[in-house]
């Protein structure tokens, strides 16, 4: 009414004007500003995050409006920083920005779906067979199970419901153990950080009924092995604020502007502070433009570089010039000081272990552990002595722990020598494995001053240092005579400035000016020079000699351990901050222990039999010092050694269902362990690992959630679809000239080994197209959990903005409904019984104490099978799967009764779990579980993790912080009493992201007057790092880490991987073929916070999958910008646009990662089939030396060491496609 009235004022006078002219009214029609303030009126605001491995950890603003997502905005609350520090805010990026699309796209999973062809043969053995013999009616006939095996990845999907699909999980997974055993159950789900209590509801469901959780870290090669070589640590870092305290910057194979985009801001903030910051990368990043100095080395040859700096570091501030700095803190945090023996190998003598307390008279008086304790010559006295620290100390004695110069025994103050040049009995030459080419001898003779010493047998030997043989790797010209050293930086010898410009391609005075000001900087700040490093690293297959490269130049410097300082890895979003609450819910340690874990990388490779096409021979990458015999084993020979004698787990384990083993223990009148023991020593009763292609030993039922295996991280792609899937696939290798195993049993190949791939998604990704049952989880909107970065130091969540949509459920819920249908399902057929589990010789626990010196595999009859010492753990665990469910929903009593703890510290958690009763309530219903606090919902679920995590829990900081008191002598536990009444809640995180508490199980403090970063403990309290020595380690003795010369840092070329030969010109189309290096880094239009199909990230970028291209091959070629191409190997072929540009140097092609074949993806011309991802030219090769365990340091964790899925050494050929086929006509089945 009041519009029309308005119109009956048109004609009156205009207002006089006010504020001398400056002002009118006017009498405009306003009515339009209403549908501004419509379209951005809201109902509420829920915070979130997007649960995807990406490490911005961004809180968002969630908008709702009349029960719909409408779009997101960044939250700008984050606690501040302290005034001379940027604050964290604003986090975000476009590909956050985008995720809303999903929650209602035509992309999204609404209901439980089922393969056509097995739905209906299900519901067909149903109406006559219960749901286990209908499951094996199905799945256990060849013909039958062929019949949905085949056309996996080909659509004809049908709806289901839920109580179906949890009714042929259940089933599947009962009749599986049944047969075959627990352990031929998996479940695989990355990075619970990005969304805990998701992660944790499958595994806690696994661990129940005995299934195996795969590990990823490692398997995406995300996981740097040489932390853990070199610390004892899976991976800790700075902070990216701690970016901003640095002085000297160098961003090293990481695309910070593009993949860190939340973080950014700090490295170009701490250039306004007059930082000089470095970029080293082979193309030109996004983070080089914002570099004073560009260093471009040819890629895969970052370790030269580095050593190269590492050379002139050693030479001008450890060698002619002495930094005290550095000196100082080389001799107490470093392995410099150590004592090494030397050996002979044909005449010439190389580096041995460790000289050890055991290795001279009466154990030094060392009675704990003689063997594991490292030796260092005391200045003061000239005597031998056991410094306290290393790993001896550590168990079976208290109060030694630490890093004090002191002697271990006496505690007598001490000075540990770096150096004998002063000092020496003799000078003699030492020889040092060399990898690099022909350009010098595969084994370099350098003068070392060493000292003659009595051992315990009465024999001699010689010693020299960890120091004088690292000067004398490095080339260092120390005045001691002989060949192979450098006077100056322009003599072309190993590892000279001049020696790797011819390797890498940068210029020598550019190496020399950034390592010495690297260096400079550090001195003159006590360590605050960082180096910033990423994927474009970690994912050559040697990269563990890369990042030793690099991280060696930042010990020599004093600069790990310091604020501003240090070494910043971030890959993958791997730090689960309150990693000790969230442990025992997702391996359900409150109720059972242990739990079945499996590394993935060595699954992958045996089970998807990518080791069939091995050409890779270990004779290749092993030193010429090496034992005998060291090259004759394949891989896959390697790595079944390992699990034989309790290096890396099995999955499955034996070849037997173990329940069966214990049934046969039983009916033999022997316990389960000592039963399995006797068998397996004579012969009975075999490791599956021995014979992977055995049908008994096949992995049956896979679960895989929050993660998309087959469209991201599957190394070997096709190799999955031929073998594990047993479905179409475009692999063009042929096995008949590859490597055959010594030690393992080959049989004909196997295709399609799985029985049932269960996925779980809130969209169709391409794992999902390969499913049988795709369930429809939650979107990120849609739940409660927790989230956690390594780039800054907030627990924040996400939330339920509204209710899951259609027939979608959170995690929790869908893994809670597959518990109680199996509970009644499984319960009724399998009843009580009892497991045996087979653990390797974990990290962090007395297990690390394996076999101090050349290990003896008991199956060669070396030495005896003894669990535990020299073959896995044997522990029989009681199930009673009829309580599966109960106690799925309940927190076990195993907390008050052993308590909790991690990283080898433990402690008592009775009163958290009474406080969580109090919490969550209590289970009223009579049973297993009643009187337990419930785990009913996932705000449950979450309660839990933050009340037992001494990270959110103050009370817990300081009782663990206490425990590591006890253990290293000294009192820490003052880092945690400010906060100790600090309780964070779920409801707390909702309401703003909330800092954690200083935990003992991280290096780094929480505080307001110093940043977080790694190794900040170690230094300044003094608290030794988890290694054989207890310091930071330059040396690795173990015999497999010498033989295959990677004792000492050096350089590795990549490998040859021998995928492009077989095919060059096998099937032409008229274009060229070109042989290009092929990297797979991460995207600007969808890293890891989207996926490759969002809409709006489609139309911003190529809308499909594309392959950059330099312009030289491109012309080369005849490809220009936006040809279609096909980038084929051996291993398979992928179609893609072509995208060249200046930015790429001739010999490399990019293919960014995760690009799935789902839009816009003609079929290929090699193969005929449909084009692949950037996969599906890639093939996992693992490592030798990954696979070392119960030596210390070098001992298996759940992704902390392992074999890992290194993919960049790979090469394809390249061509213009020549017809463009949509393959859109009827479906061909193979074999029809």
């Amino acid at each position: 009414m009041s519009h029309f009235l308005d119109r009956l004022k048109f004609f009156s006078k205009p207002a006089e004007p006010f504020s001398n002219g400056h002002g009118t009214v006017v009498d405009e029609d306003r009515t339009w500003e209403n549908a501004y303030r419509q379209r951005w009126q809201h109902d509420k605001i829920v915070r979130s995050t997007h649960g995807v491995n990406c490490t911005g950890s961004c809180s968002w603003k969630v908008y709702v409006k009349n029960g719909l997502i409408t779009w997101e905005t960044q939250q700008t609350d984050y606690p501040r920083t302290r005034p001379d520090l940027p604050n964290h805010e604003p986090r975000g990026c476009p590909r956050g920005a985008s995720y809303s699309w999903y929650v209602y796209s035509a992309q999204r999973v609404k209901y439980p779906m089922v393969r056509g062809r097995l739905m209906e043969m299900w519901r067909e053995a149903r109406k006559t067979m219960d749901p286990v013999t209908a499951w094996d009616w199905i799945s256990q006939d060849e013909e039958r199970s062929k019949q949905y095996k085949s056309i996996r990845g080909l659509g004809g999907f049908v709806r289901a419901s839920w109580d179906e699909t949890n009714e042929i999980i259940a089933a599947a997974n009962a009749l599986t153990i049944k047969k075959y055993g627990p352990d031929r159950i998996i479940g695989f789900s990355p990075i619970p950080a990005m969304s805990m209590v998701s992660y944790a509801s499958g595994t806690r469901y696994l661990s129940l009924i005995g299934g195996v959780a795969l590990s990823f870290y490692d398997w995406y090669c995300d996981l740097p092995p040489a932390s853990p070589q070199v610390w004892g640590e899976q991976t800790d870092v700075p902070e990216s604020a701690d970016w901003y305290n640095s002085t000297y910057l160098m961003v090293w194979g990481s695309n910070v502007p593009m993949t860190r985009t939340p973080d950014a801001h700090f490295y170009t903030e701490v250039r306004y502070k007059g930082t000089k910051t470095v970029a080293i990368s082979p193309d030109y990043g996004e983070m080089v433009k914002f570099g004073d100095i560009w260093l471009a080395p040819k890629q895969g040859t970052d370790a030269a570089l580095a050593l190269a700096m590492g050379h002139v570091i050693l030479k001008e501030f450890h060698s002619e010039g002495q930094s005290a700095y550095f000196r100082d803190y080389a001799r107490q945090y470093t392995d410099f000081p150590m004592l090494v023996l030397l050996k002979e190998h044909n005449g010439t003598l190389v580096p041995d272990y460790f000289l050890r307390a055991s290795h001279l008279d009466n154990n030094l008086d060392e009675t704990n552990n003689p063997e594991w304790k490292t030796l260092v010559i005391d200045e003061t006295t000239g005597a031998i002595t056991a410094p306290a620290g290393s790993i001896g100390f550590r168990w079976g004695e208290s109060g030694k722990w630490n890093l004090e110069q002191k002697a271990g025994g006496s505690g007598a103050p001490i000075v540990p020598m770096l150096s004998m040049i002063n000092d020496s009995d003799a000078v003699t030459e030492v020889g040092f494995a060399y990898f690099g080419g022909k350009d010098a001898s595969d084994m370099l003779l350098r003068k070392v001053p060493v000292k003659t010493i009595r051992l315990a047998d009465g024999t001699t030997g010689l010693v020299t240092t960890v120091f004088d043989l690292t000067l004398a790797n490095y080339g260092i010209d120390r005045g001691l005579g002989g060949a192979n050293v450098a006077e100056s930086y322009d003599d072309d010898v190993p590892y000279t400035p001049a020696w790797q410009e011819k390797h890498t391609g940068v210029k020598r005075a550019d190496v020399i000016t950034v390592a010495r000001q690297f260096a400079e900087n550090a001195d003159q700040t006590r360590g605050k020079s960082m180096v910033i490093v990423g994927a474009g690293l970690n994912h050559w297959y040697h990269m563990d000699m890369t990042y030793r490269g690099i991280i060696n130049m930042l010990m020599m410097c004093g600069c790990i351990g310091q604020s501003g300082g240090g070494w910043a890895h971030y890959v993958g979003q791997e730090k689960l901050r309150p990693q000790t609450g969230w442990t025992p819910l997702a391996f359900a340690q409150d109720w059972v222990r242990p739990m079945r874990q499996m590394n993935g990388t060595s699954f992958f490779y045996a089970h998807t039999s990518q080791w069939r096409h091995e050409k890779l021979e270990t004779g290749d990458i092993a030193s010429p010092s090496a034992a005998g015999g060291t090259g004759d084993l394949t891989l896959l020979d390697y790595n079944a050694k390992a699990e034989r004698m309790g290096w890396l787990p099995s999955a499955p384990q034996l070849q037997t269902n173990p329940l069966e083993v214990a049934r046969a223990a039983a009916a033999a009148g022997q316990k389960p362990a000592a039963y399995a023991l006797d068998q397996i020593k004579a012969g009975q009763l075999q490791f599956s690992c021995d014979d992977p292609d055995n049908p008994a030993n096949f992995p049956r039922n896979m679960f895989v959630w929050r993660s998309n295996i087959l469209g991201s991280s599957g190394k070997g792609h096709e190799y999955f679809l031929k073998y594990l899937l047993g479905t179409q696939n475009g692999l063009l290798s042929d096995e008949d000239d590859c490597l055959t195993p010594k030690q393992v049993k080959v049989r004909p190949a196997a295709e399609g080994k799985l029985d049932l791939l269960v996925v779980l998604d809130f969209r169709m990704s391409t794992t999902c197209l390969y499913g049988d049952v795709v369930l429809p989880t939650a979107t990120w909107y849609e739940k409660d959990d927790l989230n956690t970065s390594d780039m800054h130091p907030f627990i924040h969540p996400l939330s339920e903005a509204v209710q899951p949509l259609w027939q979608s459920k959170s995690d929790w819920e869908i893994y809670k409904g597959i518990a109680e249908k199996f509970s009644e399902i499984g319960g009724e057929l399998l009843g009580t019984q009892q497991d045996i589990i087979l653990t390797p010789l974990m990290h962090d626990t007395p297990g690390e104490l394996g076999q101090p010196f050349d290990p003896k595999d008991w199956r060669a009859g070396e030495c005896a099978a003894i669990p535990g010492k020299t073959m896995p753990n044997m522990t029989v665990v009681e199930r009673n799967y009829r309580d599966v469910y109960k106690k799925f929903t309940s927190i076990g009593p195993l907390l008050e009764t052993i308590g909790n703890g991690g990283k080898g510290i433990s402690w008592k958690t009775g009163h958290e779990v009474d406080v969580l009763r109090g919490i969550n309530r209590t289970v009223l219903e009579e049973g297993v579980s009643q009187g337990q606090p419930r785990l009913d919902t996932a705000i449950d679920a979450a309660e839990m993790i933050l009340s037992l995590a001494p990270e959110t829990n103050g009370h817990v900081a300081v009782k663990a912080w206490a425990a590591l008191s006890s253990i290293t002598g000294r009192d820490h536990t003052h880092l945690a009493l400010p906060r100790e009444h600090d309780s964070i809640r779920f409801r707390d995180v909702q309401a703003q992201p909330r800092k954690i508490i200083s935990s003992p199980t991280w290096s780094g403090l929480e505080s307001e007057e110093v940043s977080y970063t790694a190794g900040y403990t170690n230094v300044h309290e003094l608290i030794p790092w988890r290694t054989l020595t207890g310091r930071q380690q330059f040396y690795q003795d173990h015999l497999w880490m010498r033989d295959f010369g990677e004792g000492l840092c050096v350089y590795k070329p990549a490998i040859n991987t021998k995928t492009t030969e077989a095919l060059l010109g096998t099937k032409p189309n008229g274009n060229k073929e070109l042989a290009l290096n092929f990297l797979t880094p991460h995207q600007k239009w969808g890293i890891h916070s989207t996926y490759s199909d969002n809409l709006r990230m489609l139309t911003l970028s190529r809308g499909g999958p594309h392959v950059w291209l330099s312009e030289t091959d491109a012309q080369a070629a005849g490809i220009v910008d936006n040809d279609w191409i096909e980038v084929f190997n051996v291993n398979g072929s992928l179609t893609a646009r072509a995208i060249v540009s200046q930015r790429i140097p001739a010999g490399m092609t990019m293919m960014y990662h995760a690009q799935e074949k789902i839009i816009n993806v003609p079929g290929a011309e090699m193969t005929g089939k449909r084009g692949g991802i950037h996969n599906s030219v890639t093939r996992a090769v693992p490592k030798p030396t990954h696979m070392i365990g119960g030596y210390a340091q070098l001992a298996y964790g759940f992704n902390y060491y392992g074999t890992v899925g290194s993919n960049r050494d790979e090469f394809v050929l390249v061509r213009k496609m020549n017809k463009v086929d949509w393959l859109e006509g009827p479906l061909q089945e193979e074999g029809a």
